[in-house]
């Protein structure tokens, strides 16, 4: 019996699942479930599935994020835990430690080499001056593909080291996760491109997303978990940035424009994913329509308990709590005293968007919640 006998349930959300996972949301027998649970997870990605690696760079990121679960700061940019999180608690592993962080990390189950504000394509810019992280998708790789051979050779030493790196069979039985490419088209309109523009590199965006896929199956992976990108359009960021005319929203107050580069650069992702799929033969790839989930949520937030869909929880002012210069945890200093001016709101577990970029832990809860239940056993 093999762990890529699963297939999807029709639902509009069209999440496209081929793994065997997540035995505990599944009717298995024991020995079937012990058969298909993944002893590590090792993530590429951005600040949706960051868990502390851009913050091992440049510091770490303000209160109020963290407050709901972890109560403080924990390298995430979110009031708790990230859908990386929920789906590493779903197979019973550890959060992901972020590779780039050198302190208290444990890679025994895996590492995330996620950073926030990466792109698949190289931005050749540090993030001081564009708002991008110089750790692309093909630095991610060159980080994994280092990993790999060297957390052997230290693991050998024995001690301490044999408890914190995997062992070696865990990297052909791991699930690989990647959720990376917002940043790619944020960052167009960010160099003030149009959204042909924009849609006119996606095709070299996706190549080299499925290079890095490629690369790590060639290494001996063989277990993927791809998310394609969600409604830019639908975050406060590029609703206040980048306002637009009444024709370019929709009837939930997103921007067009915006979504319409998201959706073709899912359906390029979808349409490479299906190659890898004929390309891989030994590969179970699943990939994850994100974009359906988040944006199903966002127009139906009432249905599902959330309040004021596109409204941030953490930020300061404006018709959305969002402030590009005065973000979530901003800070200023009256009289000598430095007081908090972004603050949270009172109850983050009915909001959806955390920051005007990031999604709250209640919707991420909710997420994966969505994701998971749509998978069956043939």
């Amino acid at each position: 019996m093999k762990c890529d006998q699963i297939k999807p349930i029709s639902l509009a959300f069209k999440v496209t699942l081929s793994l065997c996972l997540l035995h505990s949301t599944l009717s298995l027998t024991n020995n079937y479930a012990h058969e298909c649970k993944f002893p590590a997870i090792f993530n590429f990605g951005d600040s949706n599935s960051d868990t502390g690696g851009l913050t091992s760079i440049y510091g770490q990121v303000h209160p109020p994020n963290g407050e709901t679960f972890f109560g403080a700061p924990a390298g995430r940019f979110c009031d708790g835990r990230l859908i990386i999180d929920f789906l590493a608690e779903s197979l019973g592993l550890p959060y992901l430690s972020a590779y780039l962080n050198s302190v208290g990390s444990n890679f025994s189950h895996g590492a995330n080499f996620a950073t926030a504000g990466s792109t698949v394509r190289p931005q050749n810019t540090t993030i001081s001056q564009s708002g991008y992280s110089p750790i692309s998708l093909d630095v991610q790789f060159a980080e994994f593909s280092e990993f790999r051979k060297s957390s052997q050779v230290v693991r050998n030493r024995g001690g301490v080291f044999e408890g914190l790196l995997p062992k070696e069979e865990y990297f052909a039985n791991a699930l690989y996760t990647f959720d990376i490419g917002q940043n790619d088209l944020t960052a167009g309109y960010k160099l003030n491109m149009s959204t042909d523009q924009v849609k006119a590199v996606v095709p070299d965006v996706v190549a080299q997303f499925a290079k890095v896929v490629r690369g790590v199956y060639e290494q001996g992976g063989r277990s993927f978990w791809i998310h394609n990108t969600g409604p830019v359009g639908c975050l406060a960021y590029m609703l206040d940035v980048y306002p637009l005319t009444a024709a370019q929203v929709d009837k939930f107050g997103c921007a067009i424009p915006f979504n319409e580069a998201a959706q073709f650069y899912n359906a390029k992702l979808k349409d490479a994913v299906d190659e890898l799929k004929k390309d891989l033969p030994l590969a179970a790839i699943t990939y994850v329509d994100v974009y359906s989930l988040k944006y199903t949520l966002i127009t139906h937030a009432e249905e599902f308990g959330f309040e004021e869909a596109l409204v941030a929880c953490c930020g300061h002012g404006g018709k959305y709590n969002f402030n590009n210069a005065m973000r979530c945890g901003s800070t200023k200093t009256l009289n000598g005293t430095e007081i908090v001016i972004a603050k949270s709101c009172k109850n983050p577990s009915i909001k959806i968007i955390w920051d005007g970029i990031h999604y709250t832990e209640a919707a991420n809860k909710w997420l994966t919640s969505q994701i998971l239940k749509n998978v069956i056993y043939l």
